[in-house]
């Protein structure tokens, strides 16, 4: 019997209803005993099975105060198991348990001395732990509804991680993790950067400056080819910020591609493929700082005997991020040679022989064509009311890069001066390490290019793109009044169509976060992480990561969150399978190089393809496209270069291959598939 999606959701709830009562609901206390110190215990409130965990613990006086001068042994007892918590002179009081591991879900007890502390802690079976976003990633791809698909996944996530009845957990979606997700500053800024590029975007085209960007852009992109190759061209140029790259190349491109009957998700997916993967490999961007400070956190783990700076690594790691060049590679070879595959394919034909730039029914995430207001009929289309706010949105997120990021690294030279001359006086010890951090970064920020990327690795990209959406909007407008083209009523009704056109796609991102969340108080990433690594040749290693990189962005919709997980695992993970194996120096190196370029370029690959990622959204928005359409049509592509990239890349190189050849040989391939196999889409009646 056919099911359909009017009795499928209902359905499915009972089904979820029923697997939630099997788990028992989250109970946690702390209730410390009579005699003795008592023992505050700080433990995680949920874990699950066979994942490690630890818990911490503090002694404590009768009125709660911290016993600091506290020694000694005491036992402790989790479950059925026993452990030892040792107290030193130099732990001030406080101990850690470590390596704690459960394989029974239920309630766990645990049991500090006699009757000195005691709490429980809910476990669940692991598998639970990713239920949340594939169900959300189901519901995506089968109904076509993202909303509701995000919001089953924040739900059937709430009932698994918080404690309450199952009313309380059920509102928890809104009170709870939306809320959470609103409250981040800078997922905030990013939700008003995106409705401040929309007012802009609303006013450059209810002046008529998108339909003269149109018209004078009509000379370089007038074929199809011409469109998707301007748009590549542009989205490599915008290559500091992914966020400013989507919006930008997204908004700018999308009344080109219209005109030149381009389908929405081909222009999405130029859009996609140049913006996370450029803008991760960029010497200068708003990424660098992030990738730079996962790695040096991960150095700082390795023995004294293994020496490399952090830099120097993100700089050799980018030759070995097959995907993220693959991918840029593949999106040229598309828009230049004019042929696509799979299902991409059938949405050309449907654009090019029907006029029709997005499906039947299509749920637009932004950019309908009545979601922003179009010139009137004698609105003259000048194109630099168009070009000036864009092209200072991009000059002033630079400056602003460069602004904060000099006020951030004075700051931090400021900071440790202060902190040597504390120490001098308390700490003598610690003076020598907190000069070798400052000479370093004196040294690197005395001038050339190493300055450039201290300065905007340091940089608050928030505050610049903040600064820079609010001028472009601001530019807009004057522009538009001072020419009289415009009132200062019709400007604001501009900027109200242009926060309309935003709004659907914001409302994805926050559920988007929202689920992010989600999967961290289920720590799915720890459950992926023990799924999918092991014991096994280094050699393997980084093609395993890449793999495990991609699941986990995939599931959780975050490329930076499973950099920040994966990292500081796999790099001491590669040194001591490398040394273990009795691997030669330079091999171990080369071995670290490409565990750190698979997190990298893992994160990237899986991001890029996950229905519930921010860039995705993003680009969706930014393009006007249906989004389960966007990554029904990119994912096959971005399977493709992340099979080529695995097969010709990672591993080859793990055996000393040079990636250079690597890279060529993969683009000759992806050349080849797209030549042999791609078919070009051309107008009726064309031979």
């Amino acid at each position: 019997m056919r099911l359909s999606w009017q009795t499928a959701y209902p359905t499915i709830f009972v089904l979820l209803s029923t697997l939630i009562g099997l788990v028992e609901p989250i109970s946690a206390d702390t209730k410390p005993g009579a005699g003795g110190p008592k023992f505050k215990i700080d433990s995680p409130s949920l874990i699950l099975t066979d994942i490690g965990f630890s818990v911490d613990l503090t002694a404590v006086d009768a009125d709660g105060e911290a016993l600091s001068a506290f020694v000694g042994t005491i036992p402790v007892q989790v479950g059925e198991q026993s452990f030892e918590a040792v107290f030193t002179p130099e732990s001030a009081g406080s101990a850690t348990v470590s390596g704690i591991k459960v394989q029974d879900s239920g309630t766990v007890e645990i049991q500090v001395g006699a009757s000195q502390g005691s709490g429980s802690i809910r476990c669940i079976p692991g598998y639970v732990s990713i239920l949340p976003p594939l169900l959300a990633i189901l519901l995506a791809f089968v109904f076509r509804q993202v909303l509701v698909a995000l919001v089953a996944g924040i739900w059937l996530g709430a009932l698994f991680a918080l404690d309450g009845s199952f009313a309380a957990r059920s509102l928890a979606v809104v009170d709870t993790y939306i809320i959470t997700a609103l409250a981040d500053p800078g997922r905030a800024s990013i939700i008003v950067f995106t409705m401040l590029l929309g007012a802009m975007v609303g006013v450059i085209s209810r002046a008529g400056g998108t339909l003269g960007i149109v018209q004078a852009l009509s000379h370089q992109a007038s074929s199809r080819k011409m469109g998707q190759i301007t748009t590549w061209v542009l989205g490599i140029f915008v290559f500091f910020d992914d966020y400013a790259n989507s919006l930008i190349v997204g908004n700018t491109m999308r009344p080109v591609c219209d005109r030149l009957k381009i389908s929405r998700e081909k222009l999405a997916y130029i859009v996609d493929s140049t913006a996370a993967p450029v803008a991760s490999i960029a010497l200068v961007s708003t990424w660098i700082g992030t990738e730079v400070g996962y790695i040096q956190g991960a150095l700082a783990n390795l023995p004294g005997d293994y020496q490399s700076d952090a830099y120097g690594v993100f700089l050799e790691s980018i030759l070995f991020r097959f995907y993220p060049i693959l991918a840029l590679v593949f999106g040229f070879m598309i828009a230049y040679m004019g042929r696509d595959l799979f299902s991409m394919r059938r949405a050309e034909e449907r654009a090019l022989h029907e006029g029709k730039l997005f499906r039947d029914g299509a749920d637009l995430a932004s950019g309908g064509e009545d979601e922003v207001q179009q010139p009137d009929p004698e609105t003259p289309c000048r194109w630099y009311n168009g070009v000036i706010p864009i092209v200072l949105v991009i000059l002033v997120t630079m400056v602003g890069l460069w602004v904060t990021g000099v006020e951030s690294v004075d700051g931090t030279i400021a900071g440790l001066n202060e902190q040597i001359e504390t120490a001098r006086e308390s700490s003598p010890d610690e003076v020598l390490g907190l000069e070798e951090q400052l000479a370093h970064l004196q040294t690197e920020y005395e001038g050339g290019f190493s300055r450039i990327r201290t300065v905007v690795g340091s940089a608050d990209s928030y505050k610049a793109l903040l600064w820079a959406s609010f001028l472009g909007a601001l530019a807009a407008i004057l522009l538009a009044f001072t020419q009289r083209i415009l009132s200062i009523g019709e400007c604001m009704r501009a900027v109200t169509s242009g926060f309309k056109a935003m709004l659907p796609a914001i409302l994805i991102l926050i559920l988007a976060w929202s689920i992010a969340q989600v999967t961290s108080d289920l720590q799915t990433d720890k459950y992926l992480i023990a799924v999918f690594t092991g014991k096994l040749r280094p050699e393997l290693l980084p093609v395993v990561v890449f793999v495990t990189a991609a699941i986990m962005s995939f599931s959780t919709g975050t490329s930076w969150g499973t950099m920040g997980i994966l990292m500081p695992l796999v790099v001491p993970l590669a040194h001591g399978l490398s040394v273990d194996a009795g691997l030669e120096p330079d091999t171990v190196h080369l071995i670290i190089l490409g565990a750190v370029s698979s997190v990298l370029s893992g994160a990237v690959f899986g991001d890029h393809c996950s229905p519930i990622s921010d860039t995705t959204i993003m680009s969706s928005m930014a393009t006007g496209c249906d989004h389960i359409d966007h990554v029904k049509t990119q994912l096959p592509y971005a399977l493709l270069v992340g099979v080529v990239a695995m097969v010709l890349g990672d591993i080859p190189t793990a055996y000393g291959v040079h990636p250079v050849i690597s890279l060529i040989l993969g683009s000759i391939l992806l050349f080849c598939v797209v030549r042999f196999f791609g078919k070009k889409v051309e107008a009726p009646g064309a031979s």
